[in-house]
């Protein structure tokens, strides 16, 4: 306690001193609060939104609460995370795009978030509440992933009490770069023994709560619960692969197809919706190849093994919670940080490398300059005799655009584009304190941004005007909490502007209005669509050439909107703003080292390279 903060007096010695305890904040009728955030899953990739894939956790949660079938987030993971725990738009709180992509030198990309943007474990902190922290995290620059830090961005020094997962955008389901706490750690076990991810992840979710509610049982937890699942690689449990052997034959033509009907049947979607046209790039299923539909249906395979085996582990986490007693007085929300990804190309790949960089040595460009791009072609008939690795330890698999588009039924595009298929995602909230008719759908509008105010109203938190010494801006977000209790009300969110990458897209008023910019591309000639998105769920009847007078009101009040939330400069460009790494032309590297970022590592794309290495090869090895 700071001298200035004690109330007693302070005498010469204690007997002529009076005291001061400070009571602890507590919260013992407070809800918990668990939020679960899927990586790269489309709108339609549950089944209780329209999916084939067998989702039966998920599925339950939707069914003892709410799905959300007009919810929205960034396009990008970064980004969605940061208006996720802040409830304030991207850019304003630095992190316009991915943290991998660095720091352009501006305030709307500085590849962490501001300090006058308090995250929700920040602000749950200060009243009484345990933090954790599990799976990706993400929010901070690449650069400072390894042991030495520094450390000032890591979960733990932005409000968590505890956090178990890994720093980048991606890892390895078998052999991941964990991170305990402040430090890098190994798997608990080999995959040979029985190692996951997903299933460590867990193993800590419970541990952490089981240790609190052990000592403090009236504490409660704000958990943030990120898996690695679904960006790529695709891995999971062989037996949850295995399952899926040939459900995927039909190939993906049908099988939109299917989800399409089924998301009618459910009311996730309203019966007058129509299924947007195939995305350019994708080949019709009887297009492809006897040897191209092996190879892609081994990859969704591979896809759908690795959901269920999630939504298995989450089914765990919940089953926990509700064993212990407390599951009906915790307030759970699942979404995803954006839709299925383009980055595996028109075929998919057996090996992806981060973001496209895979084959960057033989294309003479620096991982940064392949972010973005997608994934060179395979050689299907060499492949073959390796298609039984997919999706274990032996692949680092990536979907093709076919069945990312599946994923988005039935919606357009992909991730990192402002179309439905980039930002409308799922979205269930369970919590039967305010949750009355439990497996109904809202319509609402709303954003990824209205999580936080959503939940500091249901804990009855109001946000202070400073946090560990910072002025605060304002919460950009709008609570979601009345739809709890009212399916029928309009949206109270009055309006929505999105970009990424210099794609660019306004909600207003039920209205769209959206852009598919290139790089380099002039943003005065782009071509601009507009959506009623009332009357057109899946933005496939373009009124810009009726609307002229409605559509050039939305885009100046895009612009009105980029200026007050920092959106600019726009800036398309995909891959590294500025180079962070070493300048240096020697490492050296001293066992047993441990999670040294790529940006810290040697750059062996162009040049010139030796590497000299003492390697002690165990008598038991082969």
């Amino acid at each position: 306690m700071a001298l200035r903060d004690f109330r007693g007096t302070i005498g010469i010695t204690v007997k002529d001193s009076v005291p001061d305890w400070t009571a602890p904040t507590t919260r013992p009728d407070a809800p918990n609060v668990l939020v679960i955030l899927l990586d790269d899953t489309g709108f339609g990739n549950l089944g209780c939104y329209g999916s084939t894939i067998d989702t039966p956790n998920m599925d339950a949660l939707a069914a003892n609460g709410l799905r959300y079938s007009n919810f929205h987030v960034t396009p990008l993971c970064s980004p969605t995370r940061a208006s996720l725990l802040t409830g304030r738009n991207h850019h304003a709180v630095g992190i316009a795009t991915i943290t991998t992509f660095g720091d352009n030198g501006y305030p709307n990309q500085r590849g962490r978030i501001t300090r006058h943007a308090a995250t929700l474990a920040e602000m749950l902190g200060e009243e009484g509440f345990a933090t954790f922290a599990l799976g990706k995290w993400h929010l901070n620059p690449t650069e400072h992933n390894s042991a030495a830090g520094p450390h000032d961005e890591w979960p733990l020094n932005r409000g968590f009490d505890r956090f178990y997962g890994f720093l980048p955008g991606a890892t390895d389901q078998f052999h991941p770069e964990l991170t305990y706490d402040n430090h890098p750690v190994y798997p608990p076990k080999t995959p040979e023994e029985g190692y996951h991810l997903t299933e460590d992840l867990v193993d800590h979710a419970i541990e952490f709560v089981d240790d609190l509610k052990a000592i403090q049982p009236d504490t409660p937890f704000f958990m943030y619960f990120a898996t690695g699942a679904m960006h790529y690689p695709h891995q999971a449990p062989k037996a949850y692969i295995d399952k899926y052997r040939s459900r995927f034959d039909e190939g993906w033509d049908v099988l939109r197809q299917r989800y399409f009907e089924r998301q009618v049947e459910l009311g996730i979607i309203p019966p007058r919706t129509r299924l947007a046209p195939a995305n350019p790039g994708v080949q019709p299923w009887e297009a492809l190849k006897p040897n191209e539909r092996r190879f892609v249906c081994r990859l969704q395979e591979a896809w759908a093994g690795f959901l269920e085996h999630t939504d298995a582990e989450i089914g765990r986490l919940v089953g926990h919670l509700d064993a212990m007693g407390v599951l009906n007085d915790t307030l759970v929300i699942l979404t995803a940080d954006n839709g299925t990804s383009q980055n595996g190309g028109p075929f998919g790949v057996m090996n992806a490398g981060p973001s496209g960089a895979r084959n960057a040595t033989r294309s003479g460009l620096t991982l940064g300059e392949t972010i973005g791009r997608p994934q060179p072609e395979e050689d299907f008939d060499a492949i073959g005799e390796k298609l039984d690795d997919i999706g274990g330890p032996k692949s680092n698999s990536d979907i093709p655009w076919g069945w990312s588009q599946v994923g988005n039924t039935p919606l357009k595009w992909y991730k990192q584009d402002t179309h439905g298929g980039g930002v409308r995602v799922p979205m269930i909230v369970r919590y039967p304190r305010q949750i009355e008719d439990a497996g109904a759908v809202r319509g609402q509008f709303h954003y990824v941004t209205d999580i936080a105010p959503t939940i500091l109203e249901i804990l009855d938190v109001e946000p202070k005007s400073s946090y560990r010494g910072y002025d605060q801006m304002p919460i950009a977000g709008t609570s979601l909490a009345y739809t709890f209790g009212d399916g029928n009300c309009p949206t109270r969110k009055p309006i929505q502007h999105f970009e990424m990458l210099g794609k660019r897209g306004l909600w207003h008023d039920g209205w769209k209005a959206v852009s598919r910019h290139e790089p380099d591309e002039d943003y005065d000639k782009e071509q601009w669509e507009l959506y009623d998105l009332d009357r057109d769920f899946s933005e496939t009847n373009d009124l810009a050439a009726s609307e002229p007078d409605r559509l050039r009101k939305m885009i100046d009040m895009w612009w009105v909107q980029a200026g007050r939330h920092g959106v600019l400069p726009l800036d398309d460009r995909h891959g590294w703003r500025r180079g962070p790494g070493r300048d240096t032309l020697a490492y050296r590297f001293v066992p047993p080292m441990a999670h040294v970022p790529r940006t810290q590592s040697p750059a062996l794309g162009r040049g010139n390279w030796s590497l000299a290495a003492d390697i002690e090869v165990p008598d038991a090895a082969t």
